[in-house]
């Protein structure tokens, strides 16, 4: 442990079940009293906080339609989710508290996972998201992925001045470092929900991949190392990035995001979130 500690480097656990369980969080090496008076005053002053959390609805929102437009470019009707999806996007900016802005979030998803029925080529009759426990292998799909991309930005906010306990969108409390949380939902459309879409359609994870015991609810040891086996390659993955025209990888993208979110705290340049643009 202390070895990880003097080389900077944040471990993630996950009990047996694949449920993410704590992380040891080594001493920061880069601190901000200036960004951690800043980052407090936005959570503390309610249309500060409101501005950014809506830039995470509307990130993860326009990311959930790329997903569906390219569904739907490929012959799969998209047309009874997208219209609502657009129309929900429409009211996020006019929201005036954070209770309001999760109902609208809360509402996307519902009408996306809806959709799922239709992306998923084999029947899965997934009809509402359950978390703890899941309920179906879908869900228990959908709970391991989350966690990996929740972790994954705990880690890029650490190599960042970002206090991971200040979130915007969720409520900061005890237990959890809340700031990954907002800025996850941003990326689980790219990362947790396109691998589930691939390792499906493509026949890689199989029902023989769930606990039988369990009602299919939790990944075998096999399913898991199927899963993080595509999630890293997925991290690795690299796009021509647009502003810096040079190639990033997925992981990148994300600490990019942490960047972009302190300019914004610090008053430098108007927070604008990730959106695929491929």
């Amino acid at each position: 442990m202390n070895y990880l500690a003097q080389k900077n480097i944040t471990l993630h656990l996950f009990n047996y079940y694949g449920y993410y369980s704590g992380s040891f969080y080594p001493r920061e090496p880069f601190i901000s009293g200036k960004l951690l008076v800043k980052q407090v005053e936005h959570y503390t002053d309610t249309e500060l906080r409101v501005n950014i959390a809506q830039k995470f609805v509307e990130g993860s929102a326009k990311n959930i339609r790329k997903n569906l437009m390219y569904y739907d470019s490929r012959n799969k009707d998209m047309s009874p989710f997208i219209p609502k999806i657009e129309e929900l996007i429409g009211k996020i900016n006019s929201t005036t508290d954070v209770q309001e802005l999760m109902g609208i979030e809360g509402n996307i998803r519902a009408n996306y996972y809806t959709s799922w029925n239709l992306i998923i080529d084999d029947p899965i009759d997934f009809k509402k998201r359950v978390k703890n426990p899941p309920d179906n292998p879908i869900n228990a799909l959908i709970s391991f992925g989350n966690s990996l991309v929740y972790t994954t930005v705990l880690s890029e906010i650490y190599k960042t001045q970002l206090n991971p306990l200040i979130s915007f969108l969720h409520e900061p409390g005890e237990r959890r470092f809340s700031l990954s949380l907002d800025i996850a939902e941003i990326f689980k459309p790219l990362l947790t929900d396109r691998i589930i879409f691939a390792l499906l359609n493509k026949g890689i994870i199989k029902k023989e991949h769930f606990d039988k015991k369990l009602n299919y609810a939790y990944l075998t040891e096999s399913g898991r190392k199927i899963f993080l086996q595509e999630y890293d390659e997925k991290l690795k993955t690299t796009i021509k990035h647009r502003e810096l025209k040079r190639s990033v990888s997925y992981r990148h993208l994300i600490r990019l995001e942490c960047y972009k979110i302190i300019k914004h705290i610090l008053g430098e340049k108007e927070y604008k979130p990730f959106q695929i643009w491929w």
